[in-house]
């Protein structure tokens, strides 16, 4: 067994709008394919050139998609009875992006697709990200390293979208 230390670099940006606001917001900039379909589809390309071709039009407006979202605040307030808190995870990325950066450091498929986290407190709506480049860091691949910013600007600038 190893064991290898990261240092994750989270980025929070806050609203003060309400948080069906935001999350509309973070909505439109994000894809949102019918998953099953997507996944049909792409398990049925045959090169990259194919899968460009449905994962492209899949990703817009930011090149980013929605994979899966869960709803965390929903199981919160089933046990404590209120209406707060509101957090919600959404999973979200490009299979595209993320090959790239499988393909020179393996241990990306950890990391990729991402965590969009978007939760109330008493000081606003925040929006947090844990950066790409964190967790690949300690690999030192500079290739998987420009993806991975890469990567970070488009998620960077989904959030500011959002707040």
């Amino acid at each position: 067994m190893s064991i290898r230390k990261i240092k994750v670099q989270r980025i929070t940006v806050i609203s003060h709008d309400t948080f069906d606001s935001v999350v509309a917001r973070l909505d439109a900039q994000l894809g949102h394919p019918d998953m099953a379909a997507f996944r049909k589809k792409l398990s049925e390309a045959h090169d990259e050139s194919e899968m460009k071709a449905i994962v492209d039009p899949a990703a817009q407006p930011n090149g980013i998609m929605e994979f899966a979202r869960f709803d965390l605040g929903d199981i919160i307030r089933k046990e404590n009875g209120t209406d707060t808190p509101r957090v919600l995870r959404i999973v979200a990325g490009n299979p595209l992006i993320m090959k790239e950066m499988v393909k020179h450091v393996p241990d990306a498929g950890s990391y990729a697709p991402v965590t969009i986290l978007i939760d109330e407190r008493a000081d606003g709506i925040h929006i947090s990200y844990d950066t790409m480049v964190s967790h690949l860091a300690p690999y030192g691949n500079s290739e998987a390293l420009q993806v991975a910013k890469d990567l970070d600007i488009k998620i960077e600038t989904i959030m500011d979208a959002a707040k």
